[in-house]
This record gives structure tokens, sequence and C-alpha cells, in this order.
């Protein structure tokens, strides 16, 4: 299969990518290799601070911080008010989560492939709040039927809460279609957009999610510990975020305080600048390139793996949904994933390994208990798909040879010795 690059200059990308002179990372949706000019921003103001201290430091960087929620609002189609920046994707979610009131009866919708922390956070919700937690099954290419969830819908559903593009299984949820139902009920809809911002074009107003969620670490290629959170306004100002400090909320008289405007309110005061300017960095690097065109390449990529994998005897690639992006996962017969992972890393690649807790609906669905995760990006080349799978062929070799072995082992032990010995006589 042969990947174009037409559209997007990846010498360029490489050149500006540090770690692709010591690694095949295909671990982007961990978190990917950061660009240079993002290096670059976090170790000038952590010098900074050092030379002039922290405060001082940001002071003088007020720009950049500023510059952020521009980013940010550029990158997701919305204001500058309605983001709010803070320590992670899972805290970004959270804060949101916990902010919307539950009681009794409550109904919280979800899909089967809901990633395990958000699933956590709604269990408790339902063991402290008597709300009710149901899943809206796939439909038959493996990613949540909208026909089912419209089947749903009542008086009594007070969320709905999906993943965009989950952990695992490479599919891309239908999140606008899924909007589309939010928006007719007049519903809050969460959107966990950890894996899908950076890779993807994701616009809240035309997905219509009134939540959403992102990590800079991951497709956005930003420092670890930063995430965003969208709150469309309307409802950012009728939320009361279940922590409040000095900077989400002002102390306007011994007995009364006002909570800020916007989604700034789910912010707090004490954050890590350097990351915090790195992440605005790479939000306008990755809207540099063009975010259409990071997904086509993306895709391309991972359509590449996909076909070479499926090629391996004894590779099955377990990855569903109508559109699929950049993740890719599979299992290899001779080897439990995580003996993949180590062998992978033995030869300078990265990847990761998704285990059943983590989508537990899910996987137990498809009777998986683990599965090998290849995450590509943009600045990954043609070369290094092929490096990886050729990797996966031997390996499948070797497995063959020695699963013959076995056999020949097994046949000579049941037939008394007629197959031979298994090394020369004498050693």
């Amino acid at each position: 299969m042969n990947v174009t690059t037409t559209d997007l200059d990846v010498a360029r990308a490489r050149a500006e990518t540090p770690g692709c002179a010591h690694v095949v990372h295909l671990n982007n949706a961990g978190a990917s290799l950061m660009p240079q000019p993002v290096l670059a921003a976090v170790v000038e103001h952590l010098a900074r601070e050092s030379r002039i201290g922290g405060y001082e430091a940001a002071e003088a960087a007020q720009g950049a911080i500023a510059r952020i929620y521009q980013a940010g609002a550029s990158l997701l189609g919305c204001d500058t008010d309605e983001i709010a920046v803070v320590e992670n994707a899972t805290r970004a979610w959270d804060m949101a989560f916990y902010a919307l009131p539950f009681g009794p009866g409550d109904r919280i919708l979800t899909s089967m492939a809901e990633y395990g922390s958000n699933f956590i956070a709604f269990l408790q919700v339902a063991r402290a709040r008597g709300a009710v937690v149901e899943v809206v099954p796939n439909d038959e290419q493996g990613q949540l039927s909208v026909d089912a969830l419209r089947g749903m819908i009542d008086g009594r559903v007070k969320l709905i809460a999906i993943t965009h593009v989950p952990t695992n299984g490479g599919l891309v949820n239908p999140a606008a279609a899924v909007g589309a139902v939010a928006r007719e009920a007049g519903i809050p809809y969460l959107l966990d957009a950890c894996q899908s911002v950076g890779q993807m074009p994701v616009d809240v107003r035309a997905i219509g999610c009134d939540m959403l969620s992102a990590t800079g670490r991951k497709f956005l290629r930003g420092p670890r510990g930063t995430g965003l959170l969208y709150v469309r306004r309307a409802l950012a100002d009728r939320l009361e975020p279940a922590f409040l400090d000095l900077h989400a909320a002002h102390w306007t008289a011994p007995d009364t305080f006002e909570i800020a405007p916007g989604a700034r309110r789910f912010e707090n005061w004490e954050s890590n600048v350097a990351a915090k300017i790195g992440l605005g960095v790479a939000i306008d690097y990755a809207l540099g390139w063009g975010l259409a065109a990071i997904r086509d390449r993306v895709y391309a990529l991972a359509d590449q793996a996909r076909e070479l994998l499926s090629s391996i005897p004894g590779v099955t690639v377990h990855d569903l949904g109508a559109e699929r992006c950049g993740i890719v996962t599979f299992t290899a017969e001779w080897a439990a994933p995580t003996e993949v992972k180590r062998l992978l890393r033995d030869h300078g690649i990265n990847v990761s390994v998704t285990r059943q807790p983590s989508t537990r609906l899910d996987m137990v669905e498809r009777g998986l208990d683990e599965m090998v995760r290849a995450s590509v990006h943009y600045y990954n080349d043609a070369l290094e798909i092929v490096r990886f799978c050729s990797v996966m062929q031997e390996s499948a070799a070797r497995g063959g040879r020695a699963r013959a072995e076995r056999g020949r082992v097994g046949s000579a032990e049941r037939d008394g010795g007629a197959a031979g010995p298994l090394y020369p006589r004498g050693v």
C-alpha cells in the first residue's frame, strides 16, 4: 500500500521531531514525540523561571499564556471564554461531569467502548446519588448505534456521555450524529475527545456537544500534564464545579463568593506554566499543518499497518467501525501482547498494551483480555510501518518454527523417540 505525502511535508515534520532519530514511535495514543518548537518553548520558560522566579516569569509570559485560549478556541471551533486549561484530560472530564446535578432515577447513557475512568465516575455517581447508568448497544460495525440511542431517549435521560475515539479498537464513534440526537432532546452531551483531538478535525459546533475533554500529550504532541476542557457558555454559567479556589471564584464578602464566568470556573490557580505555554505552541503547530491533512495521513498509515499485519499468519487485527483512525490493535497467537511489546522495544519500536479494565464492556464482549496497540502519527513514515511489520513477520516465522518443533517433540515422545533427538548425539 502506497502512502502519499503530497499534502504534508513529512521530511520537515521528521526533521522538527528530535525523537525520530532515536526510535520508531508507534505509541502516539499514549504520548506523542514533541516537536522542537514545543520543546523549546517549555525549556525556555523553565530557564526563565530559574533566572528570575516563577511568578515573575509568568508575568513576563502573559502573551504566551493568553495565546493558549485563542489557539484552543481555533482548534475546537468555539470562543475563548468556553475554554479551560487544566492538568490533564481526566481532570477536564471529571470537572465537567461532577458539576452536573444527578438525582435518583436520572439516566446516564454511554457507549460500549467507554473508557474505564469515565465508567468508574458513572458508577460512583450512581452509588452516591441514585442515578442509573445504561449502555447504548453497538451497531453491526461495532460503533455506537445512533438508532438504538434515539430509542432510549426519554425524560429521565440527563446526560449522554461517550468517547469519540476509544482507547483501543481503532473506531471513530459517530459523534456528530449523537450530537444531533442530544440537541433534539435537549440533553447535555459530554464528549471524551482525548484520542481524537490532534489526529483529526474536531469542531464542537458541528458535533453539537456541550462539553468536551482533550489532552495535550497524545495527538496534539504537547507536554504531559496538560489538558483542555470546552464547556458551552450557556451551560457553563449554570454549573457549579465540585472544587473552587480564588481563581475559579471571587470572595466578595466574609460570607459570600461569586463563581467566575465561563469555562475558567473549572480551572485552579496553580499550574505548570511552562507546560501550559508548550500546549499553546503545540496547538498552533498542529493548526499549521492542518487537521484535515493530519487526519488523511494518519488514516493512510494506519490502513497500511492493518493491511500488512493482516497478511502475517497468526496475527489478528481487532479494529472496528465504519471509520477507522490511527489506532491499530492486534494480537499474535504465538506471543502475549506484553511479549510483543518487549520484542518491538528491543528493535527500537514503541507500542503499548491495552488491557481489559480500560474498556471492560467492549473487551469482555469480544472475548479479549489484552491487545497490542500501535498508534501512528503524521511524522511516521511508510518505511517505519514496513519495519514494524517486518519484525512481526520475523517473529511469526520464529513462532511457527517453535510450534512445529514442539509438535515434533510431542510426536517423538508419543512414538518412543522415532522422530530422533532434538540435538546431535553427544551434545
